[in-house]
């Protein structure tokens, strides 16, 4: 039986300022548009909420944690998460190394290898969704699309430029 989409979703997503530092102007764009893509297509829901949403998120790190501090269209605050970011340090560093490869790529390789990196990033971008999955069971419900798009803003909080 499959499960029904998620009633609930988010609505509005901001990443802290302090926890991302400065960027050029190519990787603040990135990270609109990753927020935009999650905006657009989301499921959502905080265990326990008797409420529907649509919610706001706020993702900042402090002390080596993620926090997702979720709230309400109202500015009321519904919960805050704080995550270990231990388990995703691999993944996250791991993505990036194979998202250098593929970018070096696209300047000089042939396109089978292109689609070989693309398969490993893709499935690197997989794995970190899982974990992410794993990480808010019980806290938060989302959908494994809304997954990948929240890992999308993690790796947000790390990308340098």
């Amino acid at each position: 039986m499959t499960k029904p989409k998620l009633p609930a979703r988010l609505s509005h997503v901001t990443l802290d300022e302090g926890s991302i530092g400065h960027a050029g102007s190519d990787i603040a764009h990135e990270r609109k548009t990753a927020i935009w893509d999650l905006i657009e297509e989301n499921s959502f829901l905080p265990c326990g909420d008797p409420g529907t949403g649509p919610y706001t998120l706020h993702i900042s790190l402090m002390d080596n944690r993620l926090v997702l501090d979720i709230g309400r269209e109202t500015g009321e605050q519904v919960v805050q998460h704080h995550l270990s970011m231990t388990p995703f340090r691999k993944v996250v560093k791991d993505y990036f190394l194979v998202c250098e490869s593929y970018y070096a790529a696209i300047r000089t390789a042939t396109p089978s290898q292109i689609e070989a990196i693309d398969m490993g990033r893709r499935g690197l971008h997989n794995e970190g969704s899982e974990l992410l999955l794993e990480r808010v069971k019980g806290k938060i419900e989302v959908d494994f699309d809304t997954a990948r798009r929240l890992f999308t803003l993690i790796c947000a909080l790390h990308w340098k430029g």
